[in-house]
């Protein structure tokens, strides 16, 4: 009677484990967030990168670690079980609204506008740029997995954007390359700029080939009379368990004949910082990664004494602090990288701004002010 009821729990065992293997293999090769794989023959002609080696991209430094199977349950069982005080704000954070009109006529002086955590609209020579355009609620393939953005409104919505001239992107993680925005956005933009590979996932999602420049580490393309740069990061890339590394990574540098800005994407502290400022600075405006870190990731995002510091390497005139105040993706305070970048500057002789969600920025100013916002938070 013991080793019947034992077999069929065992064989129920076995049925589940089956069915849990065949729902994610679905998931993984069907589901359409999850973007789209590099070919064999895309794979040979990355192979002339400097960046690409044993199939994959690879930083300068060997780094991130791989982590064995029982490093990373630990990391997601502490991630997802790890109570953060004030890990969000009390309540949805305001944003200031935008005149959809007002927005589609502007060709004056280089401007931006932050949707939060490092999205922008960037609006030069007459151009409407949009930087890592991702205004989904969840940064993941499903809402199930993960938490909603602090912001439930967004500056502009999608349908009210103007006329996009370019996208640019960093990297293809969920908190940058969404695809529900992509969805929203496309008949509206003219071209995309990318690091190598990550074109494959715009393509599964309907964007023509011929619409998407992909570009190596250091290489340049011109948008009218804007220069785009795509520049070094520290940091990888992947949207499935199976993909890692197989898309490059990269930040940016957007110049004009008289302004210029650095967008750094994701990355850990390193000497990239230094040749992209030798090379290109300086930066009016320097957009910094600034949250989502942690001491056992420090190799691909910054802490923000690290932050201040990479903004005097590029020799940037100003930062912003990015890639915080939108979503809960560590397990610090969420106000935590805007008040310690901010001590390590004033140490540094940094100068760092810091406006509200949909506040328009004007890149070659250097008198604004900005009141603390996140402070009763």
């Amino acid at each position: 009677m013991l080793k019947r009821i034992l077999r069929k729990v065992l064989g129920a065992f076995v049925i589940l484990i089956g069915l849990l293997i065949v729902a994610y293999l679905l998931f993984n090769n069907f589901y359409p967030s999850l973007g789209g794989d590099v070919s064999k023959e895309r794979r040979q002609v990355y192979e002339v990168s400097p960046q690409f080696k044993d199939g994959k991209f690879n930083n300068s430094k060997a780094v991130p670690k791989d982590l064995s199977f029982g490093e990373t349950l630990d990391l997601a069982y502490k991630f997802f079980t790890t109570e953060v005080k004030n890990g969000r704000p009390k309540e949805d954070l305001e944003v200031l609204k935008l005149d959809s009109d007002r927005v589609a006529a502007y060709k004056s002086q280089t401007k931006m506008v932050w949707f939060g955590h490092s999205s922008f609209l960037l609006q030069m020579e007459g151009k409407n740029i949009l930087l890592d355009p991702m205004f989904g609620m969840v940064p993941a393939p499903h809402p199930w997995l993960g938490d909603e953005r602090f912001n439930k409104e967004m500056p502009l919505d999608i349908e009210k954007l103007p006329q996009i001239d370019a996208v640019i992107f960093s990297h293809d993680h969920y908190d940058h390359l969404d695809y529900e925005t992509i969805l929203g956005i496309k008949d509206k933009v003219e071209h995309y700029f990318v690091p190598l590979g990550l074109g494959v996932h715009l393509e599964a999602w309907g964007i023509s080939s011929d619409k998407i420049t992909e570009l190596d580490w250091w290489q340049e393309e011109e948008l009218g009379d804007i220069t785009l740069v795509c520049t070094p990061a520290q940091h990888f890339s992947g949207r499935k368990l199976n993909n890692g590394q197989s898309t490059l990574w990269g930040s940016w540098v957007v110049k004009s004949v008289s302004e210029s800005i650095y967008f750094s994407g994701d990355s850990g502290y390193a000497p990239h910082f230094k040749e992209i400022g030798e090379k290109y600075g300086p930066f009016d405006l320097a957009l910094m990664e600034c949250g989502q870190y942690d001491k056992m990731w420090p190799d691909i995002h910054m802490m923000p004494e690290e932050t201040a510091q990479a903004g005097l390497d590029v020799r940037a005139k100003k930062i912003m602090p990015i890639h915080w105040a939108g979503f809960k993706l560590a397990l610090h305070d969420w106000k935590d990288p805007i008040i310690r970048v901010r001590k390590k500057a004033i140490e540094l002789n940094v100068k760092v701004i810091a406006p509200r969600i949909g506040q328009e920025i004007m890149v070659a100013d250097s008198l604004g002010t900005y009141p603390n916002w996140w402070k009763d938070l």
